[in-house]
Formats: structure tokens, sequence, C-alpha cells
């Protein structure tokens, strides 16, 4: 399958590795707004064509299927783009600003007959499966509680400290919390509780979630763009406790007993750089006819963006183009 991808920025790069190694895929094209950094880019990765503008790499009729790359603060009018002129879509977390945007790209999707999705990648690894089956072979016992944080010193970036670009630390960050929460506790959340320190720019910088389930469990995640953190994610059950080494880009699972005794330890499978597993599915789903993937459902995509806008209301973070 022929992609092309919208933005030769450093996303791309990481993911451009994982497009070469996949046989079912065909570096094609590449679009960026100054042709030169397009031009580079396709001669590191093998890409076919190049183009100066976003309307061009689209109006090619060999492109199948678009990797949109660019800032999320323009993923709704350049995912729209794309399916306007019959495109299938995978696009960068946070899919959209709000979940209004999202509403409106399923429903221009759905229209067209066109595959969108979500490329937010740990829901795509098979280390998901493996942190289920665990869960679900019963050796912590009953879930009780989830912790997960993933901080990074960011602070100086413009798509962190800048509203225009939905900035914040929530959508760029704070996702993949929600998202390893979502995956291995479920959505059954009857009550959401927040803090918040805002930016000098107004957008957040650090936030501690807690999401309070219906059946008693209870999920406590916390980002940040300020610092490093050990980007653990500890599920707590009444047998013993599993340890994910890095919620975003899982190594490895350790499992202990109540006494803390390492009962297992479980290394994820050798990857490209685990990107390859969202494009296999695209490329899987739009062979069948499907309309979204399996591992991240329009539904689950929603309901994540429903969430931060919850909570980006409660703060009182805004961004200019919502006003």
């Amino acid at each position: 399958m022929k992609i092309g991808i919208l933005g030769a920025g450093n996303i791309s790069r990481k993911v451009a590795p994982a497009l070469v190694a996949l046989p079912e895929i065909e570096c094609y094209a590449v679009a960026s707004r100054e042709l030169e950094k397009a031009e580079a880019f396709a001669r590191e990765f093998g890409f076919e064509k190049t183009y100066g503008s976003y309307d061009a790499l689209l109006s090619d009729p060999e492109v199948e299927l678009v990797y949109v790359a660019t800032p999320h603060s323009h993923h709704y009018n350049h995912m729209m783009l794309c399916l306007e002129h019959g495109k299938n879509v995978i696009c960068e977390k946070a899919f959209t600003m709000n979940a209004e945007q999202a509403k409106q790209i399923f429903a221009a999707a759905k229209a067209r007959s066109l595959y969108v999705a979500e490329a937010i990648w740990t829901r795509y690894m098979p280390s998901r499966k493996m942190i289920q089956d665990i869960l679900d072979s019963g050796v912590i016992g009953k879930p009780n509680t989830l912790t997960a944080n993933l901080s990074y010193v960011i602070a100086n970036k413009p798509r962190i400290y800048d509203p225009a670009l939905a900035g914040g630390a929530l959508l760029d960050i704070g996702v993949y919390g929600l998202n390893f929460a979502l995956m291995h506790f479920g959505s059954d959340i009857v009550r959401v509780e927040s803090s918040v320190a805002k930016m000098d720019t107004g957008v957040d910088g650090m936030e501690v979630i807690t999401l309070h389930y219906r059946d008693g469990r209870m999920a406590v995640l916390t980002h940040s763009v300020y610092c490093r953190s050990d980007r653990m994610g500890i599920i707590h059950g009444d047998k013993g406790y599993l340890v994910v080494e890095n919620i975003n880009n899982p190594q490895s699972i350790q499992v202990f007993d109540r006494n803390d005794g390492l009962v297992a330890r479980y290394e994820v499978p050798e990857q490209v750089n685990g990107y390859e597993y969202e494009f296999r599915e695209a490329v899987r789903c739009i062979g069948e006819g499907k309309p979204e993937p399996d591992s991240m459902p329009h539904a689950d995509t929603l309901a994540v963006m429903e969430m931060m806008d919850s909570l980006r209301k409660e703060w009182g973070v805004v961004y200019p183009q919502e006003q």
C-alpha cells in the first residue's frame, strides 16, 4: 500500500524506519511546507515523491493511505483535507483538539467509506495483550488500584507551551496515561478528580488525575512537562502487583507477589521501533473494508477526547481556536 506523509518533522522521522521495514507498505510520498525538508526526508528514507504542499500530495492518485504527522492543533483541518481527497487516514495523537472535531472527522469518513484511525502506538502494541493476559490469569488477584506516570522535560517546546498549538501536558503526554488506564481498567468511570498547575501561557504544565470506577477501583495518573519521571505503570491486586516499564513504549512486565518477591518477568517482542503495529493494522483493515481499527475504535478515541475536554473545562484551559 502506497503511503503519503503530511509533515516531515520529528515524529515522522521516528516513525519512518517502521514504514521502511514493512513489506506491505510502499514509502511513496512526503509533503512539507518547505519542499527542501521533504526532499531531505525522502532521500534519507527512500520515498519516491516529494511535495511542497499538502494539497499537492493529496491530489496524487497513487497515494492510498496518509499519515498525518502535523501538530495536533492542525489535525482536524489536515484530516478533513485528506478525506475530501478520498484518502484513508492514520493520524497522530492527540487525534484532534476536542471531541466535537473528532465527531466531525468520523462522520466525514463514514460518509465517504474511508478508514480513519488515531495512531496512539501503545494501543496497537503486543504488550497490551501481554499485560491483559497476565491480569486475566489471576496471578495478582483482584486488581484494585492502578498508577501511571509520564513526564518529560519539554516545557520549552512551542507545541507544549503555545495555546495556539493546543499546547499543554494533557494532549501531548497525558493521553498516554489515560489510555493506559482505559486499556486495562476499562471505561466504567463514575467520577474524575484532578489537580493542575498551569504554565504562564495558561495551558496545563502538570496534573494529577484520579479515575473512580463504579466497582470501587481507582486509577491515579501523573503527567508533567517539567521533569523526567520513571514512566512506570503499576497495577495492584490482592495477591500481588504488576509493573510495566515505560507506559509510553513498554519494554518489560514484572509480576511480584504480596511479599515483593519477583514471580515472573516478561520481555516484549523485538520490534523495529514500535510504530509498525499501527500501520500493519491499518493496511489489514483497509484491505478488509473496515472503517476503523480493532485496537483503537472510534468510540475509544471519542471517549478519551471527551474526558480531556472535561478536564480542560474544569481547569479553564481553552485554546484560541475554540473561543
